[in-house]
Formats: structure tokens, C-alpha cells, sequence
């Protein structure tokens, strides 16, 4: 297949590399140092006692370098898609096919939902609907990322831990491009199920995410850290409590407990999450769509949500200094 990767970061970056090695013809979107790095020494992948370099990849910083493709691995984060918005249409024919991989509720979250939020905006991570009005819901399928990677230095990927990358059509069939897609993953050395309810399990990965990321970014703490502190540890699960009346109203199931998705996060280890990751290297935070949408859909249902509401007012204030100051903010040993 002829792949694209928009957004070739830690997690764009590992899945190229990976489906690089089973020969499909894989085009990353990159840039600065990065991009550089690729294009003088291939992407290196480091997983486990593993090393491999992808050097039969192309690499650049422009969409319209590339011409129409088979799969479109949309690896940016929300805020940023719109910048790429009227490059797009050089990447998707019409059999093209566009995973989305991005954190919290997408866009399109609300498209092919049956009910009285069907075809409903997503503000927060929509605004104006732009997204949902550039970008045909045909041709997307939903998909969420769980491992955890980072780029250790320009141009090579260190995986921590995960290969889970499952899969689904908005309306929930059982597609036969879905079933190819699935395939190609794992083939590539990820595991990849069709799911029949891809938004309960956005929901399930959205449940750490909306927590442990803004936590972690305000107290420098790792995943293992935060859980194993009691007072943070009490606050994440509030948090999650919270966020599960909001998402059960839209008729989202949660098929672990919450005491479990803790413990699942806790076993992950001394990880930093990506909004601490972004605190330290002085990058725009993506609260709004782990965060601030999850609020706005508890507004659309009428549920409260206080503690989300706190953090989400700290965060932002957090990621504001960030901005206004031209600051990072990175720990070092006293």
C-alpha cells in the first residue's frame, strides 16, 4: 500500500518505521531537525533490544509533494490539522483511507452516531465545524494509539511500551477495508482488532489521557508516580468518575473498571505523559482535546463535572504562562 504519515512524531514516526519493514511504500510528513535527520540517515526505530532504520521511506514537510494514496495515518494532534487542511486533497483519492490518531474526542465523533447528537459539532476540538466540513467521514476510520513512545533524538524513535492500535468504522460495521487495515498492522507488529464500537474505546483511552495528563504536567510526576501517590491517585479517580457519567450518557460502555484502567496506568512505570513531555520542551499543551471537550460534552448533557473543571482551569492557566513567558519548564536535580 502507499502510506502517508501526517505527523511522523513518536507515534506517527513508530508506526511508519514498523510498516516501512513490510514494504509498503510509506511517505512521513515531518520537519525541522526531525525531518532533517530522516532524510540524511533514515528513521530509526529503537523497540526493545531492537533496532531498525527505515531508509526506504520518503520525507518531507510539504503534502503537496505527494500525490494520492491508499492509507493517510493522520498522526497530528487536533489543533494542528486545520493547518493542513487545503493540502489534504493531494493525499485522498477516492478509495483513500484516513485513520485518525489523535488523543481525546475527534471531530467526527458525533458523525454516523445515530440519535439526537448526530452530526452535532464538536467545538473543542472542531471549532466551527472546519474539520468536519473539509474532511469527507467516508473515508475515515477512528483508531486509538496506546503505546507509548518518544522521539529520543532528531530522526530516531524510542518505544516504551504498547503495540495496541485497534480500529473501527464510525458506523460500526465490519468492513472489508477495515479487516485490509487491520491486516496491514499486524503484519507490521502491532495489534490491531476491528472493533464494532470504536467511541467506547476512545472513551477508555480518554479516560487516562484527561487525567494523568494534566496532572502529570502540573507536578512533573511520572504515570507510576501519580498513582502511587495517594492524594493524586484519589483526584484521577474522581476525575474518571466524572468523566464516565458524561460518557455513558452518550452511550459509551466501559468494558474495564476503574480501578483497573488506574492500575493498567500505574504498571506502565516511570513515564512521562505527552503534555509533561510538552511542558518540558515549551510546546502548546493539548488540554482542549483531552480536557476541554469532555467539559463541553458534560455541558451538552448536564452533567456536573467539578473536578474536571478545576484541573482544566489550572492547566490552562499553566499552559498561558507557558505561552505568554516563551518559557519551558523542566526539572533538574536541586
Amino acid at each position: 500500500m502507499k502510506i502517508c504519515v501526517v505527523g511522523a512524531g513518536a507515534i506517527g514516526g513508530f508506526m511508519g518505521a514498523r510498516l516501512a519493514q513490510q514494504d509498503h511504500e510509506v511517505s512521513l510528513i515531518a520537519r525541522g531537525p526531525h525531518l532533517a535527520a530522516i532524510e540524511a540517515n533514515g528513521l530509526k526505530l529503537i523497540q526493545g533490544g531492537e533496532e531498525i532504520i527505515a531508509k526506504n521511506v520518503t520525507a518531507t514537510d510539504d503534502i503537496a509533494d505527494l500525490d494520492k494514496q491508499d492509507l493517510v495515518l493522520m498522526a497530528l494532534k487536533s489543533h494542528q490539522i486545520g493547518a493542513v487542511l487545503d493540502k489534504l486533497p493531494n493525499l485522498i483519492g477516492p478509495n483513500t483511507v484516513m485513520v485518525t490518531l489523535q488523543n481525546g474526542i475527534p471531530w467526527w465523533y458525533f458523525q454516523k452516531l445515530p440519535g439526537e447528537y448526530e452530526n452535532r459539532t464538536v467545538e473543542t476540538s472542531d471549532p466551527g465545524g472546519v474539520l468536519a466540513g473539509a474532511i469527507d467521514p467516508d473515508c475515515l476510520i477512528g483508531c486509538i494509539a496506546y503505546p507509548a513512545a518518544t522521539i529520543s533524538e532528531p530522526g530516531v524513535i524510542q518505544h516504551i511500551e504498547g503495540i495496541r492500535f485497534p480500529i473501527g468504522e464510525l458506523n460500526g460495521s465490519q468492513s472489508e477495508r477495515a479487516q485490509k487495515i487491520s491486516e496491514a498492522f499486524i503484519e507490521a507488529g502491532f495489534k490491531s482488532p476491528v472493533l464494532d464500537d470504536i467511541r467506547s474505546e476512545i472513551w477508555l483511552k480518554l479516560w487516562g489521557n484527561l487525567t494523568f495528563n494534566p496532572i502529570s504536567a502540573m507536578t512533573h510526576a511520572t504515570l507510576e508516580a501519580i498513582c502511587q501517590f495517594p492524594l493524586t491517585r484519589e483526584t484521577a479517580a474522581t476525575m474518571m468518575s466524572e468523566a464516565q457519567q458524561v460518557a455513558e450518557k452518550l452511550g459509551a460502555g466501559f468494558r474495564v473498571s476503574l480501578e483497573r484502567r488506574i492500575e493498567g496506568a500505574e504498571k506502565v512505570g516511570k513515564h512521562k505523559t505527552s503534555m509533561l513531555q510538552d511542558v518540558e520542551a515549551g510546546k502548546p499543551l493539548e488540554i482542549d482535546g483531552m480536557l476541554g471537550v469532555v467539559i463541553e460534552l458534560a455541558e451538552m448533557t448536564e452533567t456536573a463535572v467539578p473536578t474536571l473543571k478545576a484541573v482544566y482551569a489550572c492547566v490552562s492557566l499553566l499552559n498561558h504562562t507557558m505561552a505568554d513567558q516563551g518559557i519551558y519548564i523542566k526539572g533538574a536535580p536541586v
